[in-house]
């Protein structure tokens, strides 16, 4: 089990999947940070699925990676980011 949680560390740190904006995470708004994301994730060369999946997986693995220590205040906004996320690859 360990080393599951050694590689999430991981994952978030060196950015794997998607070149990330630093705190991309910790912004208040969450239309920004839906833009980021998509922007992230359509540059991304390293990226397996489609841009809105991979932007969309990053937003689901920090939110899941958080658990139970991401307050709800941040919660609700990375939540709205996801409708925004739909809405920016929707546009």
């Amino acid at each position: 089990m360990g080393d599951k949680k050694y590689w999430s560390g991981e994952v978030t740190k060196h950015s794997i999947a998607l070149d990330l904006e630093e705190g991309v995470f910790t912004w208040n708004d969450p239309k920004k940070i839906a833009l980021s994301l998509k922007k992230s994730a359509e540059e991304s060369l390293r990226r397996k699925a489609g841009p809105f999946q991979s932007a969309m997986s990053m937003l689901n693995f920090y939110i899941n990676r958080a658990g139970k220590n991401l307050p709800a205040s941040r919660r609700k906004i990375l939540e709205q980011a996801k409708v925004e996320l739909r809405k920016a690859f929707a546009g």
